[in-house]
């Protein structure tokens, strides 16, 4: 039994010792992974890669703008249309108006500029909704067109350092006459680590995109409903 306990005991420690030092290894791999990210930055030429860097900036800018501009802009719109159904039954335009007034979003605006010309009559109303819809389309729209510009641009940016790359292999062989591996090791290791740089900036940028496009539709789906329901609802208060 005591050989037993000293074997399992021995075990213990080595099972616990091979845990704390994997724990160890991937604590050190963590530490390094900003210098190793900061050195491959260096081997891959700071000028393009900065170009790189500055597009997945401002292309980070403009998406962090633009997606909290449009969860401002999300409301309730059954919500909506029920408030502005009750006012015009209770206390007409002008109460319809109020609660628009103090309403956020595109589609509250767009409310508010059909019940403005609500005294035009109801097709008057309908043209300043769609009028006014289309407005409100291109501010959720803004800056987007950008946003895509830098998606293209980075990969292309990428390209170009490889071409410069590559360019630069072929000279160093020219110099030195030799086509051995260590003369175009740094051209080659150039022209993958911009590429790799580039492509990294454009699927980020590409995610952000696609999500943005997606919330714009669902914004303007919502303004679409709502804006016919309103027709309907001024319609009826015609009537």
């Amino acid at each position: 039994m005591k050989k037993v306990s000293n074997i399992l005991t021995v075990a213990g420690f080595m099972f616990f010792g091979a845990i704390q030092s994997t724990f160890a290894q991937e604590a050190a791999q963590s530490q390094t992974f900003h210098q190793e990210l900061k050195k491959r930055f260096i081997e891959g030429d700071p000028q393009f890669m900065g170009i790189v860097l500055v597009a997945l900036i401002l292309g980070l800018a403009i998406a962090i703008e633009r997606i909290i501009y449009l969860n401002m802009a999300t409301t309730n719109t059954k919500k909506l249309v029920a408030s502005v159904d009750e006012a015009l039954s209770s206390g007409g335009v002008e109460a319809a108006k109020e609660i628009c007034r103090n309403s956020k979003g595109p589609v509250a605006s767009i409310f508010y500029q059909g019940l403005d010309r609500m005294d035009e009559g109801v097709e008057a109303a309908e043209k300043a909704v769609v009028g006014y819809g289309g407005v409100q389309m291109g501010l959720l729209e803004k800056n987007v067109s950008w946003l895509s510009l830098f998606i293209a641009l980075a990969p292309m940016l990428g390209f170009m350092g490889t071409v410069i790359g590559m360019i630069k292999a072929f000279d160093m062989i020219a110099v030195a006459n030799d086509i051995s591996p260590g003369v175009v090791a740094v051209g080659i290791k150039v022209a993958l680590l911009t590429t790799v740089f580039g492509l990294v900036v454009a699927i980020i940028l590409q995610i952000f995109y696609n999500y943005i496009v997606s919330k714009i539709d669902s914004i303007v789906n919502s303004m679409e409903d709502a804006s016919i329901s309103l027709i309907d609802l001024l319609s009826k208060y015609k009537k």
